[in-house]
């Protein structure tokens, strides 16, 4: 078996402190949308690769640089001046038993047709250009993907490491409550005003949450300043109502703070993201892989989109991680609380952290003893798990975002 730590937690979660915050980035922020495009081009490789060549070969394209555009928004309408800019970069295998892998071509076609699918009020050929820098993978890296260990295990791919915890508290569910009201297609059909680059940041002052929305609003479904502002209470209204239904108590919800008072000083844009000129974006700088930026608890810098899903334990162990803390929390009676810690040693089974640290929060720390057999069988079962973790991942069971 796999050695590991299985511990008390030491000190008091985060939901009992007098002050915390979280922050969640909608799907058009231009970070999550780096984060997307990286994600889905890395999915797209592994379908090609898995169709010609019956096994996913090395590729990591978790580099990705979004430049904003030129726009001109006004009520009514307003135009896009200059496209936005993409350029995504990595490493992929190129050609395999005497076949070129299209890389190129399938980075923007995967790219356009994400676009397309999520972003309403573009069009990705005309108002995306998207540059692809990808090249061929490293020999080492390649043939240390290609092998395994006696028992067929792939070797990890880097020396990594991964953070999860379970269960999200208060604020964290408010957060995450308030982006997926506004995001989802029911309120975007209802409300068409409503563009798709949302971030929503919560702090918590004792039992209070203060949830602020920055929201870019689609100037053409806004007919002049007033209007704007009647729409804009009516997101604020339908975040107020989706923090209260998740969080319960006093909730106060601020949208677009920075409006002025003038029609050139509030969030209005041509294509309801701020990327159309406001705004630049990073794979890596948004959301972990529950969905949320949590400065209050453990998280890794790690960017898990774009990574393989075969051996790379900067994408792999985030995901275990955040799997095996939840599941500790949800299956193991009298833990409250848990946080895992898994760290690689390039060239190992991914089935075998070089690291492995648990924390439960149980009511009485002393009886740890207690929960660690059925907490050890859980933990086993997850890392033994890993190599197939992949096949979740290309069903789109492990967002990484």
């Amino acid at each position: 078996m796999t050695r590991f730590s299985i511990a008390a937690l030491a000190f008091p979660p985060p939901g009992a402190a007098a002050l915390e915050m979280a922050e969640r980035k909608g799907r058009g922020h231009p970070d999550t949308i780096c984060d997307a495009l990286a994600e889905n081009l890395s999915a797209g490789l592994a379908r090609f690769y898995l169709e010609r060549f019956g096994t996913i070969l090395h590729h990591n394209v978790d580099k990705a640089l979004l430049f904003g555009g030129a726009a001109r928004p006004q009520f009514g309408g307003g135009e896009l001046l200059e496209p936005i800019g993409i350029t995504l970069a990595g490493r992929a295998t190129r050609r395999y038993r005497g076949v070129t892998v299209p890389v190129d071509e399938l980075a923007v076609e995967l790219s356009r047709e994400w676009l397309g699918r999520h972003l309403r009020n573009i069009d990705p050929a005309r108002d995306v250009r998207i540059v692809p820098r990808i090249r061929d993978t490293s020999p080492d890296l390649g043939a240390l993907f290609l092998r395994r260990n006696v028992g067929g295990v792939p070797l990890a791919n880097d020396s990594s490491f991964g953070v999860g915890f379970a269960p999200l508290d208060r604020l964290e569910r408010a957060v995450l409550a308030v982006e997926r009201r506004i995001g989802e297609a029911e309120t975007q059909r209802a409300f068409p005003e409503i563009g798709d680059d949302v971030k929503v940041l919560g702090v918590r002052r004792g039992d209070a949450l203060e949830i602020t929305v920055a929201c870019a609003m689609v100037g053409r479904h806004v007919s002049d300043l007033t209007d704007y502002f009647a729409k804009k209470e009516h997101l604020r209204m339908l975040a107020a109502g989706a923090a209260r239904e998740s969080a319960g108590g006093h909730v106060e919800v601020e949208a677009n703070a920075a409006d002025g008072e003038t029609a050139d000083s509030v969030y209005l844009t041509v294509t309801g993201l701020s990327a159309e000129a406001g705004d630049d974006g990073q794979v890596g700088r948004g959301n972990r892989v529950n969905g949320l930026i949590t400065p209050y608890r453990p998280m890794s810098l790690e960017a898990a989109a774009g990574k393989n899903p075969v051996n790379h334990t900067g994408k792999l162990y985030n995901i275990l991680a955040d799997r095996i803390a939840h599941a500790l929390a949800d299956e193991v009676p009298g833990v409250q609380e848990a946080y895992c810690f898994l760290a690689s040693r390039i060239g190992s089974p991914v089935s075998e952290p070089h690291l492995a640290d648990i924390r439960l929060r149980i009511p009485e720390p002393e009886a740890i003893e207690a929960v660690r057999r059925r907490a050890a069988e859980i933990i086993e079962a997850q890392l033994q798990a890993a190599p197939e973790l992949w096949r979740d991942v290309l069903a789109g069971r492990c967002p990484v975002y």
